[in-house]
């Protein structure tokens, strides 16, 4: 068998894999949200874990179609948020808080991996997107905040992180922007069944709705800006090495020390 024909048989099941993967995705999506809108929860607490694994898998598939790794945050940042998944089913307030901080640590997976693509390059766009999410976050927590008890604090930390990753992936794209704008959404929704204000018809349906649409634009815009500006991250992870290198005197511009001559 010839190189050629190989990597064509090599590609062509990465492909399949790839594609596989999302439709397994899109299939455990509908379903899962078919299950909240018939009312069973049997399935629905079957069909949430596996949500997030099967984007990460797809991303990661994808990423190798295109001859690629994925960004190294991206996976974590999906199974993170698998795990509070899982811990929020658990409906208890050890459980929710602990799912509360693996979504945290989803989030700062995002915000680095944006920050790291360019993401605040553009300052002047990076401080008005920021400074209109941090408007909505002042007035979300500040109507929140009555109705929250001892929650406020966890909710206020969280939020933020959240605001930050939507201001971050804003700076990719509208894709991984759109993405950031319906986590956000969707976990305002969560805070106000927290605050017990009035719900919306079907509520937990749009909150999972926003949600799993979110992470597939936050994974899909990622990879996309990847594949468009591959060089470029390349670059800005290499500078990020070296000024780190540099900082702890093991970077790779750090100079030897000459050898003493033989006397």
């Amino acid at each position: 068998m010839s190189i050629r024909t190989t990597t064509r048989a090599v590609l062509g099941g990465r492909l399949r894999s790839a594609a596989g993967l999302l439709g397994g995705f899109a299939a455990a999506s509908a379903t899962h949200l078919g299950a909240i809108a018939s009312g069973a929860s049997v399935l629905q607490n079957a069909t949430k874990p596996a949500l997030m694994p099967l984007l990460a898998a797809h991303s990661v598939a994808a990423a190798a179609t295109a001859g690629r790794r994925a960004p190294k945050p991206l996976a974590p940042a999906l199974l993170l948020s698998a795990g509070g998944d899982v811990l929020l089913q658990l409906k208890n307030d050890t459980a929710f808080l602990a799912g509360m901080g693996s979504f945290a640590a989803a989030h700062v997976c995002y915000v680095t991996m944006f920050v790291r693509r360019g993401a605040l390059t553009d300052r002047r766009r990076a401080l008005v997107v920021a400074a209109a999410y941090a408007t909505a976050w002042v007035a979300m927590v500040g109507q929140l905040w009555p109705d929250l008890g001892d929650l406020r604090i966890p909710v206020a930390g969280y939020s933020l992180l959240l605001a930050s990753t939507a201001v971050t992936s804003a700076g990719l794209g509208w894709r991984t922007g759109l993405g950031g704008a319906l986590f956000l959404l969707s976990d305002t929704l969560i805070a106000t069944q927290l605050a017990k204000w009035r719900e919306l018809p079907g509520h937990q349906f749009w909150i999972m709705a926003t949600y799993v649409l979110a992470q597939y634009l936050l994974a899909s815009g990622t990879l996309r800006h990847e594949h468009e500006h591959g060089h470029e991250h390349r670059e800005l992870e290499l500078g990020h090495e070296n000024k780190h290198g540099q900082e702890t005197g093991h970077g790779p511009q750090q100079q030897r020390k000459p050898a003493p001559q033989a006397g």
